[in-house]
C-alpha cells in the first residue's frame, strides 16, 4: 500500500514526458530529413533544406494538439474503428491543407529574409499537392496510431474499470443497475473495486475516470449514464464533469462568482459550479 510503483512515478511526470517525446520525435525527424534533403538537392544553398524541413516540422507541431483532440473525441478502438476511421480520413484533408499552407508561408518568409524568392509548386502545382497529401495522410495516421498504442499501454498499466454484467444463468449476487463493485482489469489480472472506495469521478472524453487512492481507473461510460448507476446517498454531482463521494468531502469553500471549491480528504480541490452548489449544501442541511 505504501510503496510507490514506477508507473505512479511516471504519472507524476506524464505530461512533461508526453510533450518531450513528441518534441524529440519531430526534432530527430527534422534533422534527418534536412540532411537527406541536402544530399538530394546538392545544388541548393546550405540553409534551404533546413528551411524546407523545419518549416514543415513547426507546422506539424502546431497541428499536433488538434490531432490529439480529434483522436480523443473520435477514438480508434476495436468497437469504434469502423465508424471513426472514415472520419479521421476526412480530417486528414484539412490537416494536409493547413500543413502545406503553413509551411508555404514560413518558407516564403524565410526566403524573403534571405533575399531570395520561393516558388512552392510551379506549373505542376496539382501534382505536387497530391504528393504532399499522400505524405500528410501517412503522417496523420502515424500520429493517430501512436496515440492508440499509447492509450492501450496506459490502460494496461493503470487498469480499466468495467461494470459487472448480469450472469448468464440465475440472479446476480448484487444489483446490476446500481453496482456495489466495479471490475478492474490490470496487467492481465482482474480485481473488484468497491464503489464506496471511489473518491470522485471525472469525465474524460468517452471515459469516466474513477479516482481511488491516487489512481484513476477509466470506465467507458458517459456522465449521464453512470449517474443512474451511482448511489445518490453517497455520490452527488457537483459539476458537469465531476461527481464526488460525500464520505471524502471535507470542506466547501464559497466563491464570489457563486461557484464553490471543494476540498477532498487527500487535499485535492474540485470545482463545484453554481448550478449544483445549492443542492450540495442542502445535503448538509445548509440552505444556500
Amino acid at each position: 500500500m505504501g510503496t510507490t510503483s514506477g508507473f505512479d512515478i511516471y504519472q507524476r511526470w506524464r505530461r512533461p514526458f508526453e510533450v518531450g517525446v513528441w518534441l524529440v520525435f519531430f526534432a530527430i525527424n527534422g534533422v534527418f530529413n534536412s540532411i537527406n534533403s541536402g544530399i538530394d538537392h546538392a545544388g541548393a544553398a546550405a540553409w534551404e533544406p533546413w528551411l524546407w524541413e523545419w518549416s514543415s516540422v513547426l507546422v506539424l507541431l502546431a497541428l499536433l494538439p488538434g490531432v490529439i483532440a480529434l483522436e480523443r473525441r473520435w477514438p480508434i478502438r476495436f468497437d469504434t474503428w469502423r465508424r471513426n476511421l472514415p472520419l479521421h480520413l476526412l480530417f486528414s484533408v484539412p490537416f494536409s491543407l493547413i500543413h502545406v499552407g503553413g509551411m508555404h508561408v514560413l518558407r516564403k518568409l524565410g526566403y524573403a529574409l534571405a533575399g531570395a524568392h520561393y516558388d512552392a509548386f510551379g506549373a505542376s502545382w496539382w501534382m505536387n499537392a497530391g504528393y504532399e497529401y499522400l505524405k500528410d495522410v501517412r503522417t496523420y495516421f502515424v500520429i493517430v496510431g501512436t496515440l492508440v498504442l499509447y492509450r492501450l499501454w496506459l490502460l494496461r498499466q493503470q487498469g480499466e474499470a468495467r461494470l459487472l454484467a448480469a450472469p448468464d444463468e440465475g440472479a446476480p449476487v448484487e444489483p446490476v443497475e446500481r453496482p456495489e463493485r466495479f471490475l478492474v482489469r490490470k496487467l492481465g489480472k482482474e480485481f473488484l473495486l468497491n464503489a464506496s472506495e471511489i473518491e470522485w469521478l471525472q469525465a474524460s472524453g468517452n471515459y469516466v475516470n474513477l479516482h481511488v487512492r491516487g489512481r484513476d481507473y477509466p470506465l467507458r461510460a458517459t456522465m449521464a449514464g453512470i449517474e443512474e448507476r451511482l448511489d445518490p446517498a453517497r455520490f452527488v454531482r457537483v459539476h458537469r464533469g465531476y461527481f464526488v463521494n460525500l464520505d471524502y468531502l471535507v470542506e466547501i469553500e464559497p466563491l464570489e462568482t457563486g461557484d464553490a471549491r471543494l476540498q477532498m480528504r487527500d487535499g485535492t480541490k474540485i470545482s463545484c459550479s453554481r448550478r449544483y452548489r445549492a443542492a450540495l449544501r442542502e445535503r448538509f442541511g445548509q440552505p444556500d
